[in-house]
């Protein structure tokens, strides 16, 4: 068998694409009016994320040299709200007059820059980092003056159609508004991705004028200037959808949900009822986990193998160990040990810990708090800002009063201790180990090892009581 030679001039052509600089700009000015909202457009959120963040995430894969995001409407509540993405620099585009004002602001940031620029839009978040990759790579490959990202639809109605020949070639992009009805008939779509050869772009910026339907600067007018600009179509047209609404959203929303379900049941993950649960995409799941109808994920959750979780329940940034059942129940930033049952009914809230072999029952709440091995609490108790020992059994209606109405205080309780029912014990206080607490009893000082606590008035009774 011969030797495989290596085209070294062709690897060569590789390296340059990958040195190549890169500038990615992404348009987030517009006001969004339809989305009758409060919030900027871009800071909606699906599946826990804004549409922002969600087309940061998507192409920062890239590790572009510069990444700008152009905003206008409630700019200074974007840029507060992504202040977390140290690389991100904001453009203000003031005042909005369409996609072409828009990248027009770069001419100042990007003086001096060579290489190409990436360009996105903000609401459209279902756009794959490996189209995004796709886009660029062909832009390189075939040293395109412009590339832009298409799909062909069924029903294009509000997308501007891309005219291209057969190889490829786009002579033209005319937004619907301005298309005639003979042009409205081309199924083509410009989904409002690109790339640029920068140095080109800039010499034809300042040549956009505003002589269409909308009186702005449209970026795809640009297009017929370059001698050559090409296309990438992409396989599924959903990734180039565009959030304008509340409907777009929730359908926008329904498609992740059902790719994340899919994800996890392709892993070992049963959903009895997968669309009326939710998941974000932070979740991780081991094998043999069951999710039961009306369940839901918030947030950095994992779930440990052989569990059973729902019917409705709603976990939030929390951590569930090895054979658990949880049921009826609300977890928030909690952390629960293997072979542990909760529910129905209860409610963890943060900063709580749940050591292995735990059973915590019907309306019962806990928060920011240690729960020992094998400890039980199954019945009607509040545990606050307290720290229960190994097999601890609270009884029915114990709460710890941690709450002196000016400071929280802390409860101490040893291993083997057990509450009556009713039990209310006043913070600060320690209980040892092997102590019982009789039922009805409220306790305000410490109670040694191996003692019983009892505090209650005498049971007086009245023979022949009336109230006439």
């Amino acid at each position: 068998m011969g030797k495989r030679t290596i085209n070294k001039k062709r690897l060569d052509s590789t390296n340059d694409l990958n040195k190549s600089m890169l500038a990615i700009a992404i348009l987030a000015a517009g006001k969004g009016t339809r989305m009758k909202s409060t919030q900027p457009k871009v800071l909606q959120k699906i599946c826990g994320k804004t549409l922002i963040e969600r087309v940061i995430n998507n192409c920062s894969h890239l590790k572009p040299d510069r990444k700008f995001l152009i905003v206008g409407h409630e700019a200074q509540k974007i840029q507060r709200h992504l202040s977390f993405y140290n690389e991100l620099e904001f453009v203000l585009q003031e005042p909005q007059n369409g996609t072409g004002h828009a990248v027009q602001q770069l001419l100042g940031v990007l003086k001096g820059f060579s290489g190409d620029l990436l360009i996105l839009n903000g609401d459209s978040p279902l756009l794959k980092p490996e189209t995004i990759k796709k886009l660029l790579n062909k832009h390189r490959e075939k040293n395109a003056e412009a590339t832009l990202l298409t799909a062909s639809l069924v029903d294009p109605k509000g997308y501007g159609r891309v005219f291209a020949n057969k190889e490829g070639t786009v002579k033209q992009i005319i937004e619907e508004l301005d298309c005639s009805q003979e042009q409205k008939k081309n199924k083509l779509i410009n989904s409002g991705a690109y790339c640029f050869n920068w140095n080109k772009l800039a010499k034809l910026l300042p040549e956009l004028n505003n002589k269409n339907s909308q009186a702005e600067l449209y970026l795809t007018d640009i297009v017929e200037m370059f001698s050559y600009a090409t296309h990438v179509q992409v396989e599924d047209p959903l990734e180039v959808a565009g959030i304008n609404d509340r409907i777009q959203l929730a359908t926008c929303e329904a498609l992740i949900q059902e790719r994340l379900r899919e994800k996890w049941m392709r892993q070992g993950v049963s959903f009895t009822d997968p669309s009326s649960c939710t998941l974000s995409e932070d979740c991780i799941f081991d094998i043999d986990v069951i999710v039961e109808p009306q369940t839901h994920f918030r947030g950095d959750c994992r779930v440990g193998k052989n569990c059973r979780i729902g019917p409705g329940c709603l976990l939030e940034n929390s951590s569930i160990g090895d054979n658990v059942k949880v049921i009826h129940s609300v977890i928030k930033d909690t952390k629960v040990g293997n072979n542990s049952l909760i529910g129905p009914f209860a409610h963890l809230r943060p900063e709580t810990t749940l050591a292995n072999n735990c059973q915590i029952g019907n309306f019962v709440e806990i928060k920011k708090s240690y729960v020992g091995e094998g400890t039980k609490i199954n019945h009607l108790s509040y545990i606050g800002d307290a720290k229960l020992g190994m097999q601890v059994n609270v009884g029915a209606g114990t709460i710890t009063a941690n709450f002196d109405g000016k400071n929280k205080h802390e409860s101490l309780i040893g291993d083997y201790t057990k509450t009556g029912a009713n039990s209310v014990l006043v913070a600060p206080i320690t209980l040892g180990s092997n102590v019982t607490v009789g039922a009805g009893s409220t306790l305000t000082k410490d109670v040694p090892s191996g003692s019983l606590a009892i505090e209650r008035t005498k049971q007086l009774i009245k023979s022949e009581w009336s109230l006439d």
